[in-house]
């Protein structure tokens, strides 16, 4: 993410804010709050999803030579269009995603008109319905077996997840519903992953979270950090869970990042060992893109490294990896879905 200097933000009542490693202020992600809460119906998202299409239709009219002036202008004005290109042959870097999921509204005066627009997009929100239903779909399941085990240690682990917003989140989730469920455990998150800078404004993040009076106050949360590569699976993770507390209550996650970007045989690795390595109970929630509707026509995605999957396909990619996929949250770009072990 480029240095930038940004005034005073005119923060929103009832949010938190926290620094990146280059001194940017931003909002900290609450989907409880209606500044971020995503409530567009499924028959909205049909009809975006259609005008999507045809608009992209429409653009891959336009003269080649039209189309590289214009994306030439759009690099010079736009902070997510720079990390867009950046992406090409690799990631979306964890901090520039973030912006995306921040909306329109709320970036911040670093933002160009063109930035906003990006954000107000329908890949933009769907974006920020993926973190929403990760967070949701881990916090419906979490709160149960912290019902059922109390006083349990529990364990977040983060495949790829940059600031872990969606770990916070489900942890904001857990307390809103079930205030006392998580007061007095031990709770940890470990973000596996490649980039510090996603990280490191994940614990400033949480920290203001953690702030008296803010959504996680006074609980005894600590993120760490794991440089992590998913395509040696075998060697860097089994450390990482045999550092687990006895007993704990482990849920996975991995948001926009591992059945995304990893080729076939990572995401087998990583559920191979994920399925050895952790308690019977342990369940997993994630992000696949898939290969129709909306998702082809993502101009923005083109070198970007993705791998668009059917339903029937990802079904068998992760059964090969010893899980199956319990439910699954159809949006235009992807499947927002929770595993459990295969125990056949």
């Amino acid at each position: 993410m480029p240095k930038l200097r940004v005034p005073e933000l005119r923060k929103k009542p009832g949010l938190v804010y926290a620094l990146t490693d280059d001194g940017v202020e931003l909002p900290v992600i609450d989907v409880t709050h209606p500044a971020f809460s995503v409530t567009t119906t499924d028959a909205e998202l049909a009809r975006l999803g259609d005008a999507f299409i045809r608009e992209a239709i429409r653009r891959q009219r336009i003269p080649p030579l039209v189309q590289r002036v214009m994306y030439r202008v759009m690099l010079r004005k736009s902070v997510i269009a720079l990390g867009i290109a950046g992406a090409k042959g690799s990631f979306l870097s964890s901090l520039h995603t973030y912006l995306l999921k921040l909306g329109a509204d709320n970036l911040g005066s670093y933002a160009a008109a063109i930035d906003r627009k990006i954000a107000a997009s329908l890949p933009g929100l769907g974006v920020r319905l993926r973190l929403q239903d990760v967070a949701s779909l881990l916090a419906s399941r979490l709160g149960p077996m912290l019902d059922e085990r109390p006083g349990d240690s529990c364990s977040l682990l983060n495949i790829g997840g940059g600031s872990a917003i969606d770990s916070l989140n489900a942890l904001i989730l857990v307390r809103r519903d079930r205030p006392e469920a998580l007061a007095g455990r031990r709770i940890g998150i470990d973000v596996l992953d490649l980039d510090p800078a996603g990280p490191s404004f994940g614990r400033r993040a949480l920290a203001a979270l953690q702030a008296e009076g803010a959504a996680l106050g006074g609980l005894g949360v600590l993120m760490n950090h794991v440089h992590y590569t998913w395509s040696d699976a075998a060697t860097q993770l089994p450390p990482v869970l045999h550092a687990l507390p006895p007993g704990a209550i482990v849920a996975v996650s991995s948001e926009g990042a591992l059945f995304e970007y990893g080729f076939d045989e990572e995401v087998v690795a990583n559920l191979r060992v994920l399925r050895d390595g952790t308690p019977p109970d342990t369940f997993i929630v994630g992000s696949q893109t898939r290969d129709d509707g909306p998702a082809p026509y993502l101009d923005a995605h083109r070198g970007i490294p993705l791998h668009p999957r059917s339903k029937k396909d990802f079904a068998a990619l992760v059964r090969r990896g010893g899980w199956v996929v319990s439910d699954t949250i159809e949006r235009p770009f992807g499947r927002n879905v929770v595993l459990k072990r295969d125990h056949e």
